[in-house]
């Protein structure tokens, strides 16, 4: 086998190792935001108070991101130590396991207060495995991908977040449209994390097979793995770290349209009136669209750059979250399913799918995986909580919600789109000069003609396979 078609190979497991892990991400993702607008304020929680079940219930999934900071230090340091490979596979088992354990959880109904107890016990190993699953995907595929092809490449990471939450959606709209309320309430919302186990083992047997990355195994070789990686990363790299934080405040679009808006479009304190089973069509048709989107702008971003669409893409969608809020707001579901199709689908990928490639490669080797887990999980984290925000300024009844909230949104978009405006262009850069201040792009002839190259290298080897 020659050592084009073996390099492929690796390309191939890495990209397939990421995307099924970050599918197992956000189907958990999914699952429970939508059990905890639909389910968990009234099963789980004291509901004789709406408000503060509504605000308990998505409470326990901003929990999960709590741990978040937690888990970037200590499985960031562990991938910058130890390998990419086998911070993942841990990701993998903590992340698996904490899920299937919510589908036996008992209701507040049965044991009282244990039953959110347990619930955030489980929320938080969850987002403690999450910390280290996306940076750790996106430095090993970065690290096993082309020169030229890592934005197309680090784009599956994105993709199989996308099709995790349509699997979710695919398990929770029958069950929703099928069962009875008093059965999807008692019985049917635990099926979706009962079915993880499925992509668990799937998962943690593709894992097992990708070696671990060229660029990490010549800082082992060369004695050069850092023995104090976050020291090192917030000594070397501050600046970069701080532009991340910024950057992943992105993230609250997700916030608004996935966990806001299906509380404010479903829950009846609101009064809008939106089916559970109506509903979850909405991000489930933008999410196809994000799937085919995905992967085209990763390419795009290999051929004009990184920052452009990091900078667009966030600013236009915090526009448009206002017509996606008002459209809730009407009850029009037509018109909501259109803003996510364009905001949701298509804009918000422009971000999306470039981030996972942007992120990793502005930091060097030794302190990738620790700088943009810490960096990335504290944005989040910092976004996702906006979901406690939203229903205390924009509570039921007030007749500002779509304002209120958009405006919020818009803020953290703008914030993000400057860091991104403020930060260098990396996609002519060279594996080694990544994260290295003032390092000089190849130019841009050279590095079409390599990119090129590696485009016909890639057709030659699968037409040989």
């Amino acid at each position: 086998m020659s050592a084009t078609s073996t390099h492929e190979k690796q390309t191939g497991k890495a990209t397939a190792s990421g995307w099924i892990g970050s599918a197992l991400e956000y189907y958990d993702f999914f699952i429970y935001a939508q059990a905890a607008a639909l389910i968990f304020p009234t099963i789980m929680f004291d509901n004789r108070d709406p408000r503060m079940a509504i605000i308990g219930a998505l409470g326990t999934y901003v929990v999960g991101y709590v741990a978040r900071p937690i888990g970037a230090f200590v499985l960031g340091a562990w991938g910058d130590k130890h390998g990419r490979k086998n911070v993942l596979v841990l990701c993998m088992l903590l992340m698996g396991v904490s899920t299937m354990l919510v589908a036996v959880l008992p209701t507040y109904q049965q044991v009282g207060i244990l039953a959110p107890a347990m619930l955030m016990a489980l929320r938080l190993v969850q987002g403690f495995a999450v910390a280290g699953e996306i940076s750790g995907a996106s430095s090993m595929i970065l690290e096993h991908a082309p020169f030229g092809r890592r934005g197309y490449f680090g784009s599956f990471t994105l993709q199989g977040t996308q099709f995790g939450q349509i699997l979710a959606a695919a398990v929770f709209l029958p069950l929703a449209h099928f069962l009875s309320d008093d059965a999807f309430h008692s019985w049917g919302w635990r099926i979706p994390f009962a079915l993880s186990a499925g992509v668990v083992i799937a998962g943690y047997l593709i894992r097992r097979k990708v070696d671990e990355t060229p660029a990490f195994t010549e800082e082992q070789e060369e004695g050069k793995v850092a023995e104090s990686p976050i020291r090192q990363a917030f000594r070397e790299n501050p600046g970069a770290i701080g532009r991340v934080f910024c950057m992943a405040l992105t993230n609250i679009i997700a916030v608004t349209t996935s966990i806001f808006g299906a509380t404010y479009a479903t829950n009846k304190d609101y009064g809008i009136g939106f089916h559970a089973d109506v509903y979850l069509w909405i991000p489930l048709l933008g999410n196809v669209v994000a799937c085919v989107v995905i992967p085209l702008v990763g390419n795009l971003s290999d051929k004009i750059g990184r920052r452009p669409m990091m900078i667009w893409a966030p600013v236009l969608c915090g526009l448009m979250s206002y017509g996606y809020l008002w459209s809730i707001s009407q009850a029009n579901v037509t018109l909501a399913i259109v803003f996510s199709l364009v905001m949701w689908g298509a804009v918000y990928q422009g971000y999306n799918a470039v981030f996972p490639a942007f992120y990793p490669e502005l930091f060097p080797t030794k302190t990738r995986v620790s700088s943009m887990a810490i960096a990335q999980n504290l944005g989040t984290v910092a976004s996702s909580a906006m979901v406690l925000v939203f229903p205390i300024v924009a509570p039921p009844g007030s007749t500002s919600v779509v304002m209120t909230v958009g405006t919020l949104t818009l803020a953290l978009c703008v914030v993000a789109s400057v860091a991104a405006w403020k930060s260098p262009e990396t996609y002519r850069l060279h594996g080694d000069d990544l994260g290295v201040p003032g390092a000089q792009p190849v130019p841009e002839a050279e590095y079409h003609r390599l990119r090129n190259q590696a485009i016909a290298d890639a057709k030659a080897a699968k037409a040989s396979a």
